[in-house]
């Protein structure tokens, strides 16, 4: 079966303004966010990519703009289940002023129980995703064989939820993993299980030297705006 790599996006004008996105329109790569996407292609470029995918979402048509002018026999399917949460109500607000909510409790510690007001719950949003990458697994296989690689560029809380759905991790512990922008994670399905190969590689090691963390140890909704 194929092995699957995982983009997150570049880091977005949200992240820097510390905003929940959602689906709000019009969120773009800020200028690290465009210099990480540009560096991607030679990131990958060892990889014989024979799909990408990506969220709908401008952020990551963004991202893998590059990549594709890199590769030009190479282009780019959109499917909406891989676009971010439905944050509903709560898309475009701060998440300094979400935190203070009682649901970010729940999100955080019991997220297999959260729906955000007015869009989805984080339990639709995984089970969306990961029947995705099924799909696109299947495909995959069927058009360029067992052994072929694919790239599928979308959100942090997605990822997460992908790689917990990979590792037999329950949804309620996903928080515990972090996948910084443009951070490239891979899994290798075979018929019996997945094998998670690479987690959150960005390349760069300065990104875990210490920082002032978040209060209480939360995760960042939406994942986290990576180093400075």
């Amino acid at each position: 079966m194929p092995t699957l790599i995982l983009v997150r996006h570049g880091r977005s004008t949200a992240n820097t303004a510390g905003l929940l996105a959602g689906w709000t329109p019009g969120v773009a790569l800020d200028e690290r966010g465009a210099a990480q996407a540009a560096a991607l292609p030679g990131r990958l470029a060892d990889l014989p990519l024979a799909e990408v995918v990506t969220s709908p979402l401008q952020r990551c048509q963004e991202t893998v703009a590059p990549l594709l002018a890199a590769r030009p026999g190479l282009r780019a399917h959109t499917d909406d289940r891989i676009g971010e949460c439905h944050y509903g109500d709560w898309s475009g607000r701060k998440l300094a002023e979400l935190s203070g909510e009682p649901l970010m409790e729940v999100v955080q510690q019991h997220p297999s129980a959260a729906a955000f007001p007015g869009g989805e719950s984080m339990r639709a949003m995984q089970t969306r995703a990961a029947e995705a990458v099924r799909e696109w697994n299947a495909r995959v296989e069927r058009d360029h064989g067992a052994d072929a690689v694919y790239l599928m560029c979308s959100h942090g809380d997605i990822i997460k939820s992908l790689i917990a759905d990979a590792i037999g991790l329950h949804l309620d512990l996903f928080q515990r993993i972090s996948v910084e922008p443009c951070s490239v994670t891979a899994i290798r399905f075979t018929r019996l299980r997945p094998f998670l190969v690479r987690l959150g590689d960005t390349g760069d090691f300065g990104s875990l030297a210490p920082r002032e963390a978040p209060a209480g140890g939360d995760a960042a909704v939406g994942g986290d705006a990576g180093a400075p």
